[in-house]
């Protein structure tokens, strides 16, 4: 009878974890994308509380933006539990996504407008130019890593961000077709501004860049193009991986 009751008791307990198991994957099917939905939603608006605006960022355009755009979904999946954490992530190929804070502090600083055009040197993982696409007209992107500018286009457009150009190639040269823009990001070190960049800017447009060395830190540069000559204002040191193809003096 013991051993009986012993064995009725188990099977008993096995169906109760097997009807648990089965009834919580149920539930986890019906709520996840809701929950995670929300849970991102909650990450977003903490980050943009706490690492943005916290930190003196006050554009309602640039902050409204960060809290739309999914950052998780433009991260390796193998990152996206950290998406929402303030500093830079690996996305592939030795380059990495940005953290958000200083996304936050160049987006700002190029007084963006609803229906200007921006031009964005390094593509990357694609969150800056959603970030910008948030804001304007359109942004025009270049990358010149062929894998990371196939899946950052592939990831906007799924994500709707249809007025954001992407295209493969040098950013030193910029994007002459498509010249001239209201604002030039260039999201990696140069120890320079490429005089074409320059040339596609129209006056009173605004460039920004991290500037000096592409080895240590660099200087955060904000341009601006007023008749014809450049005023420089210098906005905090950085760290970014380095420009690479012609301005390195290699093509």
């Amino acid at each position: 009878m013991v051993v009986g009751g012993g064995r009725t008791l188990e099977v008993s307990m096995k169906h109760s974890r097997l009807v648990w198991t089965g009834c919580l994957i149920l539930g986890l099917a019906l709520s996840s994308p809701s929950d995670t939905e929300d849970r991102t939603r909650q990450q977003r608006e903490r980050m943009v509380e706490r690492d943005i605006r916290a930190r003196g960022i006050r554009d309602g355009r640039v902050l409204s933006a960060m809290r739309r755009v999914p950052r998780h979904l433009l991260v390796p999946e193998a990152y996206r539990a950290q998406a929402y954490a303030d500093h830079p992530l690996p996305i592939g190929e030795g380059q990495t996504i940005s953290q958000p804070y200083v996304v936050g502090l160049m987006t700002e600083a190029l007084a963006l407008q609803p229906g200007d055009r921006v031009l964005e040197i390094g593509t990357g993982s694609g969150y800056q130019a959603a970030v910008l696409a948030e804001i304007v007209t359109a942004v025009y992107s270049i990358e010149i890593r062929d894998n990371l500018a196939k899946q950052a286009r592939k990831d906007l457009q799924s994500l709707g961000y249809h007025h954001v150009h992407v295209t493969c190639g040098d950013g030193y040269g910029g994007w002459p077709e498509h010249a001239p823009f209201d604002a030039i990001i260039i999201t990696a070190a140069a120890d320079h501004i490429p005089p074409p960049l320059i040339r596609q800017l129209k006056e009173g447009g605004r460039l920004i860049l991290p500037l000096g060395s592409t080895v240590y830190y660099q200087m955060l540069t904000l341009v601006e193009k007023r008749d014809g000559d450049l005023k420089l204002k210098q906005m905090g040191s950085v760290r970014f991986v380095p420009m690479v193809g012609k301005v390195k003096g290699t093509e």
